[in-house]
C-alpha cells in the first residue's frame, strides 16, 4: 500500500477491513459447517449411507408417532389387502398392517445389531488387547480358540448358539455377538503387537507404569479407528444374521414384528398372490444393510491415513 494512503485514516480503515475479511474467510473455512460440507462433497456415498441409517433410526425412535395401527393387532376381514388407502404397504394373512410392522421392526433390527456388535466388539477388544500385549503361551492358546471360532461361518455358529439358547431377543444378541469376537480380537491384537514396541510404550514402562495401565491408557486409544470401521461393517452382518435366524424360526419369537420372520411367513406361500408381503420387508433389510456398508466404506477412507490420498 502506498505511503500516502497508508498514512491516511481511509487507508488504515481499509487495511483493518481487509484483515477482518481474511480472518473471517479463514474462520469460515475451519468452521464445523464448512468441514461438514466438504466431507459430504468428498464422500457422497458415505453421506447417503448415513442418511439411510438416520431415516431408520428416526423411524425406530418415533415409531409410535408415525404409525396409526397396532403392528400386533389382527383383523381377519382386512387380510391380504393390497397396498394403498388405510394400509400403505398392504396387510398380511392375519390382517396386520405391513407398514406398522416394518417401522416397529426397525427397532428390533437396530437393537439386535447394535447390541450384538457392541457386545462382540467389547469382548473382542478385551481378548485381543490381552492376547497381543501379554503374548507368550497365553497368546498362543487364545489364538487357537479364535481360529476354531473363525473357521465356522457366522450364520452357522449363530444358528448353533441360538438353537442351544432358545429364541428370544437377548439370546439372539448373544448368538450373533459370539461369532463377531474373533474379527475384533484379531484387529486389536495386530494393532497391539505393532504398538507394543513403540517408543512411547517403552517410555511408559521406564516411568514404572503397570502393564494393564499401559495397555488401557496408551495402546487401546490408538486402536479405536480400525475398530470403528470394523464395527460399522459388522452392523450389516448382524442385521442379515438376525433376519436369517428369524426366517428359520430361531430368532425373535412371535408376535414381535421381525423383518426376517415376516419373510418366513409369506415367502413360500404368498409370493405370487401377495408379493407385497415379501417386497417391503426385503427392501427394508436391503436398504439398511446397504446404508451400513456405504457408511463403513466412507469411515474406512476417513480414518485410515493410507486411504486419504
Amino acid at each position: 500500500m502506498p505511503r500516502s494512503i497508508r498514512a491516511s485514516g481511509w487507508g488504515h480503515s481499509m487495511a483493518e477491513t481487509y484483515g477482518r475479511e481474511l480472518r473471517r474467510a479463514g474462520a469460515d473455512a475451519n468452521s464445523p459447517v464448512r468441514r461438514l460440507v466438504l466431507l459430504l462433497r468428498r464422500y457422497p456415498l458415505g453421506a447417503a449411507g448415513a442418511f439411510i441409517l438416520t431415516v431408520f433410526v428416526l423411524a425406530a425412535i418415533f415409531a409410535d408417532a408415525i404409525t396409526w395401527l397396532d403392528p400386533l393387532r389382527t383383523n381377519a376381514p382386512e387380510k391380504l389387502m393390497v397396498p394403498g388407502g388405510k394400509h400403505w404397504f398392504g396387510s398380511d394373512v392375519m390382517g396386520r398392517d405391513i407398514y406398522s410392522r416394518i417401522v416397529f421392526g426397525a427397532r428390533i433390527s437396530l437393537a439386535v445389531s447394535l447390541g450384538a456388535t457392541t457386545l462382540g466388539s467389547v469382548l473382542g477388544v478385551a481378548v485381543g488387547l490381552a492376547s497381543g500385549y501379554l503374548g507368550g503361551t497365553f497368546d498362543l492358546c487364545v489364538q487357537r480358540v479364535m481360529d476354531v471360532l473363525q473357521a465356522l461361518p457366522l450364520l452357522v455358529l449363530a444358528l448353533v448358539t441360538s438353537a442351544a439358547l432358545g429364541p428370544s431377543l437377548t439370546n439372539t444378541v448373544i448368538a450373533i455377538a459370539i461369532p463377531m469376537i474373533p474379527a475384533s480380537a484379531r484387529v486389536i491384537r495386530s494393532n497391539t503387537l505393532a504398538l507394543r514396541e513403540a517408543a512411547f510404550i517403552e517410555a511408559a514402562q521406564v516411568q514404572g507404569m503397570s502393564e494393564w495401565r499401559i495397555a488401557i491408557r496408551h495402546i487401546l486409544p490408538n486402536t479405536v479407528a480400525p475398530l470403528i470401521v470394523l464395527a460399522t461393517a459388522q452392523l450389516g452382518s448382524a442385521i442379515l444374521t438376525e433376519a436369517s435366524l428369524s426366517f428359520l424360526g430361531l430368532g425373535i419369537p412371535e408376535p414381535a414384528p421381525s423383518w426376517g420372520r415376516m419373510l418366513s411367513e409369506s415367502a413360500a406361500e404368498y409370493m405370487r398372490t401377495a408379493p407385497w408381503l415379501v417386497i417391503f420387508p426385503g427392501a427394508a433389510i436391503s436398504l439398511m444393510v446397504f446404508g451400513t456398508n456405504l457408511l463403513g466404506d466412507a469411515l474406512r477412507d476417513i480414518l485410515d491415513p493410507r486411504q486419504r490420498g
